[in-house]
């Protein structure tokens, strides 16, 4: 895999070229950047800009005018090899708050059609309606310690709205909801995003993760998927390593709050 040449592709496809995540929501290209427009309770924020030093201030400066005639909290999606190369200082100046770096992580969909069943006694269920969103809200929570309600939200709108461009899974010991994840594939694109893969404490260790990744590869060859995608923590950044997924940069939410 040549790496420059796929991250220059995620760029043109996935920030650039971006297609908004529900009916409500709309992208917009205005001057130098690219951004999204959350419908009711949805994300909002720049997915991608093209700046440098002379119009980098004046951007940032037009991005907080405008979310905040609507009233939206906003996320500058700030990616390592952005310019202008000081734009994170930049934004910290604006008023922006950084969240925790992680890193964007990219497998060959081929590379991970590997053998990796679940543990004796787990079987991976596809999750189609209110009852599969459930168990798979508990095991988020239970994995996560967290409220999931913000799950159950965009899994039961995602399902209504657009089935074929969300894979969510769970995985069952008998009926006991264990761990889960979810595979974003955006039409018209190389990249299937995989997200979750959160395990329960006590199934950690045992295979689950590495299931549910070889999983959604299986379904995203189907589909014609010839990428995985990840923004992967400091957590789960050296166990993708290991499985062959390549850092091709570093990405940090920077959240300006009205």
């Amino acid at each position: 895999m040549d790496h420059a040449e796929v991250l220059a592709l995620y760029d043109r496809e996935m920030r650039e070229g971006a297609r908004p995540e529900s009916s409500d929501a709309r992208i917009e290209r205005a001057g130098g950047v690219v951004r999204h427009v959350g419908g009711d309770g949805g994300w909002s924020g720049v997915l991608w800009s093209g700046l440098d030093a002379a119009d980098a201030d004046a951007a940032i400066a037009e991005q907080i005018a405008y979310f905040g005639r609507l009233g939206h909290e906003f996320e500058w999606k700030l990616y390592g090899h952005d310019r202008p190369a000081d734009l994170g200082r930049r934004l910290v100046a604006a008023g922006f708050a950084a969240d925790p770096e992680e890193t964007l992580m990219v497998s060959g969909t081929r590379e991970q059609l590997v053998d990796a069943p679940p543990p004796e006694g787990v079987r991976i269920v596809t999750v189609t309606d209110r009852v599969g969103v459930e168990l798979m809200v508990e095991a988020n929570e239970r994995a996560f310690g967290r409220d999931g309600s913000w799950l159950r939200d965009l899994l039961l709108a995602r399902l209504a709205s657009d089935p074929g461009e969300l894979v969510a899974l769970v995985a069952l010991a008998g009926d006991v909801p264990v761990s889960s994840a979810r595979m974003e594939l955006v039409p018209g694109t190389g990249f299937a995003g995989l997200w979750g893969g959160g395990t329960v404490d006590g199934w950690r260790g045992r295979g689950l993760y590495r299931a549910l990744i070889a999983h959604r590869a299986r379904i995203a060859a189907e589909r014609g998927y010839p990428y995985l995608q990840v923004d992967a923590s400091d957590q789960s950044r050296p166990i993708l390593g290991r499985l062959g997924f390549a850092a091709l940069t570093t990405t940090t939410p920077y959240v300006y709050a009205p």
